[in-house]
């Protein structure tokens, strides 16, 4: 409650700007990101979509706030029924394992020389096994347009900076509508039935929003450098000893990729309690993912 009569203060007279950046606001209330800082107080129903460990601001469109997500009540933790779940907006199905992705570019470089960069979030069928191109009338060619027209210029302005396509295969917009349209449509919770007083694509914004602060939890040099696996263009690594210093950073394993027989990929595996939008997600060892990866002579090029 102080955070929240803190950020009210600040938010009256100014002093926290959109521009502020994801990052830093994060540093001062964890998780929580900011979308449009130099508008209005949040509503009781923004404040209440925090509670609910929405860990994200109600989205605006020209201040007027948008629908919310259904309110879950004793959500049961995903890939963990015994039978099938009927409320998919409560419980996601069948893809129940969300997948962080992310990429290490070198050549090109893409993305801050010490931070990996977004690939996606994927939802995994809790057995290996993807469903993609879920909804063919939401396969939407206008990701940037569709954040803009919700305020949502602090979330592209990251977006633009850790969230990047190889610029040999397309603008960041291509590759935006790729990973929704493929990945992002096979969310359950984020179907159009699952939001009270529904406004058109928020749920595009939701599952960017959500890929980002996941993003920002996961930090793929850091785990890496703290073991003393930093990029070279000369030393080699284990991927027993890359698999473990990934490990020791969150209690589960993780599963890294490799091209030519260096790191390109590394995938973090959670179960959802509730929907992806307001749940908790909970780190979970892989399934069904296998390392290309050779078992000595990794190579971790620098950008």
């Amino acid at each position: 409650m102080e955070i929240l009569q803190q950020l009210s203060g600040a938010l009256q007279d100014g002093s926290l700007k959109a521009t502020s950046g994801l990052s830093s606001f994060a540093a001062s209330v964890q998780n929580y990101s900011v979308e449009n800082m130099s508008y209005k107080l949040p509503s009781i129903r923004s404040i209440a979509k925090l509670a609910y460990g929405s860990a994200q601001f109600a989205l605006y469109t020209n201040g007027v706030l948008g629908g919310a997500p259904d309110v879950c009540t004793n959500p049961q933790l995903s890939c963990h029924n015994t039978t099938a779940v009927a409320n998919t907006c409560c419980f996601n199905a069948p893809g129940g394992l969300l997948q962080q992705t992310q990429f290490w570019d070198t050549s090109p470089a893409t993305g801050p020389t010490n931070s990996w960069t977004v690939h996606g979030l994927w939802p995994n069928n809790c057995d290996g096994t993807y469903g993609q191109y879920c909804d063919e009338s939401r396969q939407y060619t206008n990701i940037t347009a569709i954040l803009k027209s919700y305020g949502a210029t602090t979330l592209l302005n990251y977006m633009n900076t850790y969230w990047l396509n190889d610029p040999d295969d397309g603008t960041n917009e291509v590759f935006w509508e790729h990973e929704w349209g493929k990945h992002g449509t096979c969310i359950s919770t984020l179907d159009t039935k699952c939001y009270t007083n529904y406004k058109p694509q928020e749920e595009v914004v939701d599952f960017f929003n959500k890929t980002t602060q996941l993003f920002q939890t996961l930090n793929t040099y850091t785990y890496l450098s703290a073991a003393g696996i930093v990029p070279s263009s000369s030393k080699t690594y284990t991927l027993a000893a890359i698999n473990a210093a990934l490990e020791k950073a969150r209690g589960v394993s993780a599963v890294v990729q490799c091209s030519n027989g260096a790191l390109d990929e590394a995938w973090y595996y959670f179960d959802v309690k509730g929907s992806v939008q307001t749940g908790t997600f909970v780190p979970t060892n892989q399934v069904g993912g296998s390392s290309s990866c050779p078992a000595t002579g990794v190579k971790y090029l620098p950008k």
